[in-house]
């Protein structure tokens, strides 16, 4: 077929995409795959414990709408002090949420001090 690339150059291309975006994590101080290749939405932290930053456009999304929901939160707390209680309430639950994600879909945490030996 006309336009198809052999699976060889194909798979070097995959290959060198995922040098590229292991070079463009570790510049930014973060481990970015597992030893197995799957599919990582969140990199876990080089130093400490902990995700990264999203590497995926799935992880952005879901970044990106606790960000947003917890503005939303904030909006409603200016509107009505009284709320302060479910307010935290719901900060928790969002946070768990987030968290309950990473953990699915990130690289496992463990305490990271740098590159293992």
């Amino acid at each position: 077929m006309p336009g198809t690339q052999p699976a060889s150059e194909l798979d070097r291309a995959k290959r060198r995409a995922r040098q590229i975006t292991r070079t463009f994590a570790n510049l930014c101080g973060e481990n970015i795959m597992s030893k197995n290749d799957k599919d990582i939405w969140f990199p876990a932290m080089k130093y400490g414990s902990g995700w990264g930053l999203p590497v995926t456009w799935q992880g952005w999304i879901v970044f990106l709408s606790y960000i947003v929901l917890a503005i939303i939160g904030v909006l409603f707390i200016k509107r009505s002090p009284w709320l302060v209680i479910p307010f935290i309430i719901y900060i928790f639950v969002l946070t768990g949420m987030l968290l309950f994600i990473c953990w699915k879909k990130g690289e496992k945490s463990e305490l990271r001090w740098g590159k293992k030996l």
